[in-house]
C-alpha cells in the first residue's frame, strides 16, 4: 500500500510538535495569534507548512454543512 504522507512532511509535523511542547509554536500570521496549546493544532500547522514545501500530504478535506 501506497503511503500516504512523506517522511519530510512527518519531519514537518514533528517540529511543530516539538516547538509547541517548548512553547515557541504561534499561530496565526506572524504569529500574532498567540501560542499554541493544542496538539491537534500543532499538527495541523506541521501540515500546512509541509503542504506549502510541496511535500507529499494528502488534501484538506471540505467542510460539512
Amino acid at each position: 500500500m501506497a503511503r500516504r504522507y512523506s517522511r519530510g512532511a512527518s519531519s514537518d509535523v514533528k517540529r511543530a510538535m516539538h516547538k509547541r511542547k517548548r512553547g515557541t509554536l504561534k499561530r496565526g500570521k506572524k504569529g500574532r495569534g498567540g501560542k499554541v496549546k493544542s496538539r491537534k493544532q500543532a499538527i495541523a500547522i506541521g501540515l500546512s507548512e509541509a503542504r506549502k514545501k510541496g511535500k507529499k500530504v494528502p488534501r484538506k478535506r471540505k467542510s460539512r454543512r
